[in-house]
């Protein structure tokens, strides 16, 4: 589902050459909930964005849900973002002048898509996600969870195989945090959707099923929690960075 090998990225500014990711490797070929934990500055972002098809490596191969990205043109990275990947940010990023159910809809819309079809797909999943109460309110009278459940259903409105999240709860309170890790969780083994979410947080990273770990832009470590809970995710981190 999603693959990188020996991936390669650097920012140049002012002349001055910053290498954010230095030969990262990993694969991820089965469905689930994985992480990538790392401190600022570790080139998480980055590896999200190239996965995301937002930006494209300096050299290395980039997989995602069967296609090579790394040496697509801009029309096929827009088709391949369209469909073949959903992404969830930290800042919900909806619309304020639309509606929950609007916002979801967008994409299919800027698609031409057929209008019963976008009503019929939107519905199922506000209310998978338990916000179909709150289809008709625009973002401002919603819960900061309940937003992020809207940018979700957004996310999953092209049933893509791969969803990626990037620090999803990092504006949100602990309570609305635990129960969107355990909503990913629940997306990732009921839709048979590979989940790879960008955190720093153990608590989150003891939901997913395997945690890689990025330390100034290389992957330093990987490991599977198995029966590890936030604080043995935690210590497992911990080491890794040493």
């Amino acid at each position: 589902m999603i693959r990188c090998t020996n991936v390669h990225k650097a920012y140049r500014t002012r002349g001055v050459t910053t290498a954010a990711l230095r030969g990262v490797s990993l694969t991820v070929d089965t469905p689930g909930f994985v992480a990538v934990m790392g401190p600022s500055g570790s080139g998480k972002s980055t590896l999200m964005h190239l996965l995301a098809a937002l930006d494209v490596p300096d050299s290395g191969e980039v997989w995602v849900a069967g296609e090579r990205l790394d040496g697509l043109d801009e029309a096929a990275l827009t088709r391949f973002r369209r469909r073949g990947v959903g992404i969830v940010f930290q800042q919900f990023n909806l619309l304020p002048s639309m509606t929950a159910r609007e916002n979801v809809e967008l994409p299919g819309v800027l698609a031409r898509e057929p209008a019963g079809a976008l009503r019929r797909r939107s519905t199922e999943l506000l209310d998978a996600l338990g916000v179909l109460a709150r289809a008709d309110h625009k973002p401002e009278a919603l819960s900061g969870g309940e937003q992020q459940r809207v940018a979700i259903a957004r996310a999953l409105l092209f049933t893509p195989p791969v969803l990626l999240a990037d620090e999803p709860t990092g504006s949100l309170d602990s309570a609305s945090s635990e129960s969107l890790w355990t909503l990913l969780e629940t997306i990732a083994a009921e839709r048979q959707t590979t989940v790879l979410m960008v955190t720093h947080e153990p608590a989150a990273a003891a939901h997913c099923r395997e945690v890689f770990v990025l330390t100034d832009g290389q992957m330093t470590d990987h490991f599977n929690t198995g029966d590890l809970d936030a604080a043995g995710v935690a210590t497992r981190y911990q080491l890794a960075g040493r």
